[in-house]
């Protein structure tokens, strides 16, 4: 094994041990980094003592020529500006090429977000089997708490507070909150736990709350899957994915006048600056609603 392939094997433990970081997120720094190694050794000759600042330039515009988008590019200057940051703490190396290497400006796109009425669309599932008491519960619970995909698939059966109507979920960085649910979603996880989700067990016993055919933990993708099979057959025209609920649920919250420190607590973001992009999404929307006033135009 090479000095570079160690140093990387050394600070995903960092990662993975002292800072606590997601499984996805250590999955993500691997790979950025293993590219990075492949090509300072392999196309730079460059081991990981003597690679300098016009080396990182031109991994920069390897990247670009790779039709790399510049959100892709700032994750992998992120991950590689840490990695050196790590380096230096350990003191394997003396000076860190990455200093004065900066992000390249980005366009911040608002968030996709679904109107309440496609929302209900949605929602309004079919409920003739197990398959679909699941999915019911499922969608019901993420859009009354705003969860991430992540947070959903890996709740277990304790998490859920039938009596104080909460859910318990551990989110980025292995912070644990609280969040109310609905009456709603309440009750379809009542019927999903106490009727269908034993239909979905096979010989081995989970205490996941959301089992797939398997009788297994319910994926990140299996859900994608259920999402687009769902929206299809719903004819919902926007492009979304599992976390266009999550914003449509912050979106719905703040045109209902939630105030937005509320709003951070419930999504679990640790700045009000990340909430703070809702308020361009409802803001976005007063401007089109703003062509119904007489002297809109």
């Amino acid at each position: 094994m090479n000095q570079f392939h160690e140093c990387i094997l050394e600070f995903i433990n960092y990662l993975q041990i002292d800072k606590k970081y997601s499984e996805n997120t250590i999955a993500s720094y691997a790979a950025d980094l293993k590219d990075y190694q492949n090509f300072m050794m392999n196309l730079l000759k460059k081991d990981i003592y003597h690679i300098e600042r016009k080396d990182i330039k031109l991994y920069l515009k390897y990247l670009k020529d790779q039709k790399k988008s510049p959100k892709s590019i700032s994750r992998r200057i992120s991950c590689i500006r840490g990695f050196y940051k790590f380096l230096l703490i350990e003191k394997i190396i003396a000076n860190n090429p990455m200093s004065t290497i900066e992000l390249p400006k980005t366009k911040k796109a608002l968030p996709k977000v679904l109107t309440i009425e496609e929302v209900d669309k949605l929602l309004d599932i079919t409920l003739k089997d197990a398959y679909s008491y699941r999915n019911k519960a499922m969608l019901e619970l993420m859009y009354a708490t705003g969860l991430r995909v992540s947070e959903l698939v890996n709740l277990k059966i304790h998490d859920i507070d039938f009596i104080n109507e909460t859910v318990r979920t551990m989110g980025k960085g292995n912070k644990e909150r609280i969040i109310p649910i609905g009456e709603i979603a309440i009750h379809y996880l009542k019927l999903y736990l106490e009727i269908y989700r034993s239909q979905l067990l096979k010989k081995d016993y989970t205490d996941d709350l959301f089992l797939n055919n398997h009788g297994k933990c319910m994926t990140r993708q299996g859900f994608f899957k259920i999402l687009k099979k769902l929206a299809k057959e719903k004819d919902i025209k926007t492009s979304f994915s599992p976390h266009t609920l999550r914003h449509s649920f912050a979106t719905h919250l703040l045109e209902n006048g939630a105030d937005l420190r509320s709003i951070q607590e419930l999504l679990g973001h640790s700045s009000i600056s990340t909430t703070g992009i809702y308020t361009h999404v409802s803001n976005e929307e007063l401007k089109e609603n703003y062509k119904y006033h007489p002297h809109g135009d």
